[in-house]
């Protein structure tokens, strides 16, 4: 009887499993060609994914292996198209509590083998669902170790997925209408329009975030830690969240060039002239090094990844890190500087890691503590925050 039992069930799951595949394979084929177009004319063909149509922006890669959705959903890649380098993408579908913010934030999705199906029981939809229901245009099934160690070599540039224009001419004229990142402002884009609360109002810590793109996920690291959050629009005024009297300022991460953002380095400026507590993630650090004097710079080709190595030289421990950024702080501008102290550097290139403002109660990093979906080697930044907060 047994035996018979774990047969039939062996059997049943087999057929299941054939069902899924022969579903896979026919929406396979039944895909349209698509084209990849590179601003300096490099041409990669494949298959549509996602909606059918053309879109365009700053063509970057992550090499994260797990946490799609997560960087999908997260505003710091608003304008952006994202190759994943992670050989299979899709296949653990999506979930609606594993987002960063309220929507789909890229403007475009590069990968090599998309799955159609999904394993994991817990998941909502397909990805090729959520992509198609977010508007969002993509490709398949082409060499991306080759597009990397393209891009690696020439840098992010903008780029064009289409699968619907098929002649090349028509396709550069696309491509000419996309604005270059750099000077590019964009946090006002995808920041709140209205302030809103996170967090139980009875908690101990007042905390306003100025909203330049921030992550859910930032935030709901600091309400675990005690603190009510008050979310401010990004070109929220000092003034006007001093009116809420909070207890510390979070700088968040966000889209674009920080240093056509004159509003967010002003109101930081002020937050430092006031000496509140205050802690600056990604775009959040490079404003609070611009306010305080330093400079930033475009990358080559950014950092996009899960496992960026850093030393925290106040400790001389290692962290391995999440991190999304294409522009960073200048090491020359702050070497010498007599105002910023240099307390993290990356171990791969040396770039500026983390900074604190010498005589304020002001730190921040280029990479992200909150390291959804992770690793967590940083999370005790936001006990340090709330420790800033706690000497006040």
């Amino acid at each position: 009887m047994a035996t018979s039992f774990f047969a039939n069930d062996y059997s049943q799951h087999s057929l299941s499993s054939i069902h899924r595949l022969l579903f896979m394979n026919i929406k396979v084929s039944a895909r349209r060609d698509a084209i990849l177009m590179l601003a300096d004319g490099t041409i990669f063909k494949g298959q549509s994914i996602g909606k059918q149509g053309t879109s365009g922006g700053e063509i970057c890669f992550n090499t994260g292996m797990t946490g799609y959705q997560e960087i999908y959903t997260d505003p710091s890649y608003y304008g952006q198209i994202i190759v994943n380098t992670n050989a299979h993408i899709g296949n653990y579908g999506v979930k609606q509590d594993e987002v960063e913010s309220g929507k789909v934030q890229i403007k475009g999705l590069v990968v090599k083998t998309f799955s159609n199906v999904y394993s994991r029981h817990s998941a909502d939809k397909s990805l090729q669902q959520y992509l198609e229901e977010a508007g969002i245009v993509g490709i398949c099934n082409i060499d991306t170790r080759s597009l990397v160690r393209h891009l690696r070599n020439k840098g992010a540039m903008n780029a064009v997925i289409t699968s619907e224009l098929t002649e090349e001419e028509a396709i550069r004229q696309f491509l000419q209408g996309i604005p270059d990142m750099k000077g590019l402002e964009l946090s006002s884009v995808v920041s709140t329009q209205e302030p809103y609360f996170k967090g139980n109002s009875n908690n101990p810590f007042r905390v306003a975030v100025l909203d330049l793109g921030v992550k859910g996920s930032i935030v709901n690291n600091l309400i675990q830690r005690g603190c009510y959050c008050k979310i401010f629009p990004a070109r929220t005024t000092f003034s006007e969240m001093q009116q809420w009297s909070p207890d510390g300022y979070l700088i968040s991460n966000g889209p674009g060039d920080p240093a056509a953002m004159d509003y967010a380095i002003d109101t930081v400026r002020q937050i430092l002239a006031a000496n509140k507590p205050m802690f600056g993630i990604c775009l959040g650090h490079q404003i609070l090094a611009l306010a305080a004097g330093g400079a930033t710079f475009k990358m080559h080709h950014g950092h996009r990844g899960l496992n960026h190595p850093v030393k925290n030289l106040l400790t001389g421990k290692g962290e391995i890190t999440s991190q999304n950024h294409g522009f960073a702080v200048s090491m020359e501008s702050i070497e010498n500087h007599p105002q910023i102290e240099l307390t993290h550097i990356n171990l791969n290139d040396h770039t500026v890691e983390g900074i604190r403002i010498k005589g304020k109660k002001a730190f921040s990093v280029q990479y992200h503590p909150e390291s959804s979906p992770g690793p967590h080697d940083s999370h005790y930044l936001f006990e340090d925050f709330v420790t800033l907060m706690k000497s006040v």
